[in-house]
């Protein structure tokens, strides 16, 4: 079954639900050590303090270059290029005919060589911008591409770049002493190119875990030189070193649902399914259980995209996108999980009886896509998509797109479990379905929940 494409594998199930909740997909690891002091104080370094996290090992990488490549990018992207040049990046994202989202990538673009530009992320998005790729070298257009794996999937060799994340209000105060001087005025998603233990690299200015911060990356052999100067350089202000566990939360705190469901099974798909291996297509875990494929769809919108839409140029989906933008019916929230519900799972797995689907700290997934039923007075209102604990706040928590008309500060339910369950390893073949109250909160969630939810 290793070499079945997407479109064999529906043909052989006969429902793209059935065969993605059953597929036995890997858990998302990170490949580096998972704990460095221990999670929860890793955690609290990124919010009080300042923190590297290493994210060289678990993104996918695909290298771009070509004179053609904008234009094709561009025709698959409701992001606009108008002013897209060197030293810049953005949050690329996709759409099918109906302005349905297929996912979302960093791409960044470092120079006009053959290999400037690199989009990086979990390979949903980056199939599909692959495929548009070869499809134009096939039709003799000047663009090209290399694919590097992640180091999970890769394992014989080592990647390109090193890519070292500092985050936290102290993360000014150690780049002042990287640098023996103010840190550079650089614009949000804007690359600047510095020097650290006399070594170029590159940083992109931007956040991960709603902290400021920059992505410093560069070639792969220079990263052990830089850490050590990073941390020699943080030691004063009790820098730490993020490991696996923690890293997985921190795009809670953000706000960043970080593998959002892909639109790929209408016609216009079709040969991309052909050609997509069914392995790549990933999972879906929780307790939505439709047998209609689209109810587990986003607009760019449900998970607050839109910032990236542009009606500048013409892109698949367009005349679907624009509707959808004049009738936003969802909203991303943050959704707060009730102590006491929270307790009463972690409870049920040491009392006689059957328990509640197990709820693993810091991260709960058992999917690619984590998609959990939100309901209000008995009835769907939003789906809830990653899970998990923050200890600054001691909150267990999701990302959610939730109806527009659910306010912040309503108490609404997070159904957790399967029924029917699903064959897939990664989850319990026996547990109960159960329902855990939840307030609604923005994404990102700390202010209010600092502030308004502490305080009630």
């Amino acid at each position: 079954m290793t070499s079945e494409t997407l479109a064999q594998a529906l043909t052989r199930t006969g429902n793209p639900v059935e065969f993605l909740r059953n597929q036995d997909w890997p858990s998302i690891t990170f490949p580096i050590q998972p704990e460095f002091t221990n999670w929860r104080d890793e955690q609290r370094a990124w919010s009080t303090g300042v923190a590297i996290m290493d994210q060289s090992h678990h993104m996918t990488q695909l290298f771009l270059g070509g004179s053609d490549l904008i234009p094709i990018l561009s025709s698959i992207s409701p992001n606009t290029f108008a002013t897209f040049r060197a030293g810049v990046a953005k949050q690329l994202i996709a759409v099918n005919h109906a302005g349905y989202l297929i996912g979302d990538g960093i791409l960044f673009y470092n120079s006009d060589e053959r290999e400037g530009l690199v989009l990086v992320g979990h390979h949903i998005l980056i199939d599909w911008v692959r495929y548009n790729v070869e499809k134009g070298e096939a039709e003799g257009k000047d663009v090209h591409h290399r694919l590097e794996a992640n180091s999970n999937m890769r394992k014989d060799a080592d990647p390109t770049f090193f890519r070292y994340e500092i985050q936290g209000p102290d993360a000014d105060h150690v780049m002042e002493k990287l640098w023996g001087g103010p840190v550079p005025e650089v614009k949000f998603f804007h690359i600047a190119d510095l020097e650290i233990a006399g070594v170029p690299v590159k940083a992109l200015r931007h956040g991960m875990a709603g902290q400021p911060g920059f992505e410093f990356y560069g070639a792969y052999a220079d990263g052990p030189k830089i850490i050590d100067a990073m941390m020699e350089a943080g030691e004063e202000f009790g820098i730490r070193r993020v490991g696996a566990k923690a890293y997985s939360s921190s795009p809670l705190e953000s706000g960043w649902v970080p593998t959002p469901f892909p639109a790929i099974w209408d016609e216009d798909f079709a040969a991309y399914r052909e050609w997509l291996p069914a392995a790549r297509a990933g999972s879906i875990g929780g307790s939505l259980y439709s047998t209609d494929v689209h109810d587990y769809q986003f607009t760019p919108f449900d998970l607050g995209l839109g910032r990236s839409v542009r009606f500048d140029h013409d892109f698949h989906g367009r005349e679907a996108l624009e509707k959808i933008a004049e009738n936003q019916t969802r909203r991303k929230v943050t959704l707060l999980w009730n102590a006491e519900d929270v307790a009463s799972i972690v409870r049920s797995q040491v009392e006689p009886g059957i328990p509640a689907k197990f709820l693993d700290f810091p991260k709960a997934r058992y999917g690619f896509y984590q998609m959990d039923v939100v309901e209000l007075d008995g009835k769907q209102v939003g789906i809830s998509t990653d899970a998990g604990y923050v200890a600054l706040d001691q909150l267990y928590m999701s990302l959610a797109t939730l109806d527009n008309s659910v306010e912040e500060g309503t108490v609404v339910e997070v159904v957790w479990g399967e029924d029917p369950i699903s064959r897939k390893p990664q989850v319990d073949q026996s547990h109960r379905q159960v329902k855990i109250r939840a307030t609604v909160a923005p994404a990102p969630y700390h202010d209010y929940a600092r502030s308004v939810y502490r305080a009630n």
